[in-house]
């Protein structure tokens, strides 16, 4: 089923917020303390790795870029969101899905991939 930006569950739109904010802190409080969350292909298990992908891959990024939510899609506990980023990072443009998992109020799973 096709979801606009303000029918996302409050958890997505808190995170997705956090992320372009580049706030590390309110984006890992968000997380079960068993989340894992795949990106580029490694695995970031628990919140001490989850905080260490955060410092590394969205406040400590050395590229600058704008992002645009381009649409969800929601399946069972399953949320697939669409981003456009923009920026100074090699090729310039990226189209990107997050795809959560929550547990209740809280992500258990994410896996970034283009």
């Amino acid at each position: 089923m096709n979801t606009e930006w303000d029918a996302l569950p409050d958890t997505i739109r808190t995170f997705m917020t956090a992320l372009d904010a580049r706030d590390d802190d309110r984006a890992l409080d968000l997380f079960t303390a068993d989340a894992v969350v795949t990106d580029e292909g490694h695995d970031h298990a628990g919140r001490d790795a989850i905080s260490a992908w955060l410092a590394a891959s969205v406040s400590g990024s050395e590229y600058t870029f704008t992002s645009e939510f381009t649409g969800a899609t929601a399946t069972g506990d399953t949320v697939d969101v669409g981003q456009h980023l923009q920026g100074d990072f090699p090729g310039g443009v990226a189209d990107l899905h997050y795809r959560f998992v929550l547990d209740g109020a809280l992500i258990s799973r994410l896996v970034i991939e283009p």
